[in-house]
This record gives C-alpha cells, sequence and structure tokens, in this order.
C-alpha cells in the first residue's frame, strides 16, 4: 500500500520562449498543464491506475516564473475516496544558477483512477508512516477547506 511520501514528486520545466507570454513570464496555461500532469503522476502511483482530472480548485497564482527559470512542480496525495484521489500541487520559480525558489503557484485537485474499461476503479486507502508526511499531510488538508473528493 504506497503512503504519502511515496506519492511525493518533483518535476522540473524550464520556461522556454514558447512557454512565455508578452511579458516573457510563463504562460498561466502551461502553469496549469504542468500542475495538471504532475499532479496525476502522483494520482497514479498512489492509485496503481490511470488517473483522470475531475477537479482544479483554488488555483492562486502568486508570482511570475521569468523566461531562463524553472517551474519546479511538486505533488503530493494527501485523501483518497473510493475511486477519487486528492493531490496538493505547489509551483515554484527556480533559478537554476542559484537554487533559489520561490512559490508562485498552488492548487488542491481531484483525479478519478480508471481501469481499463475506463470505469472508475477503487483506490487504496492513504497510509501515512513518517512526521514529514503527516505534516504534508495536514497543512494540506487545513488548505483545501473540505472541498472535493468523494
Amino acid at each position: 500500500m504506497p503512503t504519502l511520501m511515496d506519492t511525493h514528486i518533483r518535476n522540473r520545466h524550464i520556461v522556454n520562449p514558447n512557454d512565455a507570454n508578452i511579458l516573457e513570464t510563463a504562460h498561466g496555461g502551461n502553469v496549469m498543464m504542468w500542475m495538471d500532469e504532475v499532479g496525476a503522476m502522483s494520482a497514479m502511483r498512489f492509485a496503481g491506475h490511470q488517473c483522470v482530472t475531475a477537479r482544479m480548485d483554488q488555483t492562486n497564482f502568486r508570482a511570475p516564473i521569468p523566461q531562463g527559470d524553472a517551474a519546479l512542480v511538486e505533488a503530493y496525495v494527501y485523501d483518497a475516496g473510493k475511486t477519487s484521489v486528492k493531490v496538493r500541487v505547489k509551483v515554484f520559480r527556480e533559478n537554476l544558477r542559484t537554487g533559489e525558489t520561490e512559490l508562485t503557484t498552488e492548487s488542491y485537485m481531484v483525479f478519478v483512477a480508471i481501469d481499463e474499461d475506463r470505469d472508475p476503479a477503487e483506490v487504496p486507502k492513504l497510509t501515512v508512516e513518517s512526521d514529514q508526511g503527516e505534516r504534508l499531510r495536514q497543512e494540506a488538508l487545513e488548505g483545501d477547506n473540505g472541498n472535493g473528493g468523494n
């Protein structure tokens, strides 16, 4: 049975000119796509099935990501229902030369596990086996405000 920390995924995307808007910062739609992809990877690692996006709540853009910097996308499962998986997703601007990071975007997403016939599939119970995992779960539950999931 996967633990919360087993679902923790981090991925980076360099903001290239094709990813940028007229202000030479990451286009919001690209940031949302990156969040959706990494969130789905986390959900699939947990569920053991393909997962599709059901909901994206509370997407907050706090700061831009300049062209040439990386978008560091971090996701982890913090709760699960019968067929649904709740994933916390955060995006950081990362200066690749210095390693400096800044939170730019965050959201709470819900994915549904699907089987080979594309029907909803049951998911396991989430287990938390570390202090860090419990801290991440509590942080996500407090920020989620009870939205989403089944």
